[in-house]
């Protein structure tokens, strides 16, 4: 099977990659093996040397990797660049603090000593998306390599070149050879790669749909597995925001990746006494960031389906009441920032995630009802409330059902924050010191 990357900004073909067949896999996980027997007994000096050196790597080389994203992807230059630094961060957060978080724990028990100790599992299959192709693979790869795990990569078709590109850097930067190897597989083969002894997890960012085909796979082989899957986030305007910050942040937010992000907000809940106000403040900044720049301020989506599937949850909506105040006339793969009001529930624009640059306002009664709206979604990963009141945005905030909930302030992930969902937006944590302990053996060894 051969695979290619093609720009989505033109339709040309970038690169193509030969699919791996059985018995290369087999190799591969042979390979990654016999590189955890290694690995696995190193120190963390030596891990945190290899990631630190990858961090510079990155930053030195951040245009290259940028333009890399932009050709397979469609990011804009600023956001993909932008990405490459994230990745370097979260590289260096845990070559500094991965040792402390794992070191051995003494627990006063019965015993006369008690200690948990926390010690690398084997390999795990990591299954990627390409809306972040670098900072997706490097929030779950650097934690897992530093506990002393061995990698197994599974990107997605369209950007294999990321994929390869990542290889090559952390191998520049010391680490030993199959600790970390590129899979150029199809879906097809992931079983087969999940039920080798040596993999003991499996890693997802993706959509509910594959996160629902992985967690039986997992269950079937008994290997543990944590899920990043999709969301639609709320966006909740109380009566006494600010309007120009809360709509600039809704623009922001909405747009960024050409809305291709999970955490991106999608459903935008107003208080019914500013919903007007609000959706001109909306109407404003839309309008301007389309003819600043010419529309080149929003992305090309990265696929013609993607922009098919959007446009689907469009013109569904729209027959079912919805509104259509700005955008919404595709060309190819550029969506115009579009906006959507009179949403209700029981629309697509509602009930499912819009991967795009699709903005859609609802009008809340009161607090309680705007938090009733947020909740009435099988997803829950991220969430944010606009609110002068601080105090009041924190007792709401802890009545919706989120994995982050930002108070003023749009989602966004931080090294030193666990970072996952609930409900259909999946389960375990990513970053922090919850994210490392995810993928490694909790052992208990006591002295009677």
């Amino acid at each position: 099977m051969e695979f290619q990357s093609i720009n989505p900004a033109n339709g040309k073909v970038i690169a193509q990659y030969k699919g791996l067949n059985p018995a290369e896999v087999k190799e591969k996980i042979s390979l990654s093996e016999k590189a955890f027997q290694q690995w696995k007994w190193t120190s963390f000096t030596s891990r945190a040397t290899v990631l630190k050196k990858a961090a510079q790597l990155l930053l030195e080389r951040k245009e290259q990797y940028a333009a890399l994203i932009t050709d397979e992807m469609g990011k804009l230059p600023y956001e993909a660049v932008a990405e490459i630094e994230k990745s370097a961060l979260v590289c260096n957060y845990y070559a500094d603090h991965a040792e402390e978080i794992l070191q051995d724990e003494v627990i006063a028990s019965r015993f006369s000593r008690s200690i948990v100790n926390y010690s690398p599992l084997g390999a795990i299959l990591e299954i990627m998306p390409w809306n972040f192709p670098f900072w997706q693979v490097f929030r779950f790869s650097a934690p897992a390599l530093m506990a002393g795990n061995v990698l197994l990569l599974k990107h997605a078709p369209n950007v294999f070149g990321a994929a390869v590109a990542i290889e090559e850097l952390l191998i520049e930067a010391g680490l030993p050879e199959h600790v970390f190897q590129n899979l150029i597989i199809d879906t097809d083969q992931v079983e087969e790669v999940l039920a080798a002894p040596i993999v003991q997890g499996i890693a997802l960012t993706g959509s509910e749909r594959a996160g629902a085909a992985v967690a039986s796979l997992a269950g079937k082989h008994i290997k543990k597995s944590i899920l990043e899957l999709g969301g639609s986030d709320p966006f909740i305007v109380l009566q006494d925001a600010d309007i120009d910050i809360a709509a600039t942040a809704a623009v922001q937010s909405r747009m960024g990746n050409a809305g291709q992000a999970c955490t991106s907000a999608k459903r935008f809940i107003v208080a019914k006494e500013i919903l007007e106000p609000f959706t001109d403040a909306i109407m404003d900044k839309i309008s301007n960031m389309a003819t600043q720049a010419n529309g080149k301020q929003v992305a090309y989506m990265a696929r013609p389906d993607l922009a098919d599937n959007l446009q689907r949850q469009m013109l569904s909506s729209i027959e079912m009441g919805a509104q259509l105040l700005h955008g919404g006339e595709r060309s190819g793969n550029y969506f115009p920032p579009t906006v959507l009001t009179n949403v209700s529930p029981g629309m697509p624009v509602f009930e499912e995630e819009t991967f795009g640059p699709l903005l859609c306002i609802i009008e809340a009664e009161d607090e309680q009802d705007a938090v009733r709206l947020a909740n009435s979604s099988r997803y829950g990963l991220g969430a944010s409330i606009w609110t002068k009141d601080e105090t009041k945005g924190f007792q709401l905030a802890s009545m919706v059902e989120a994995g982050t909930i930002s108070v003023n302030h749009i989602v966004k992930s931080d090294p030193r924050l666990p970072f996952g969902g609930t409900k259909k937006s999946g389960y375990g944590r990513e970053l922090s010191a919850y994210g490392i302990k995810e993928f490694v053996n909790i052992k208990t060894m006591v002295v009677g």
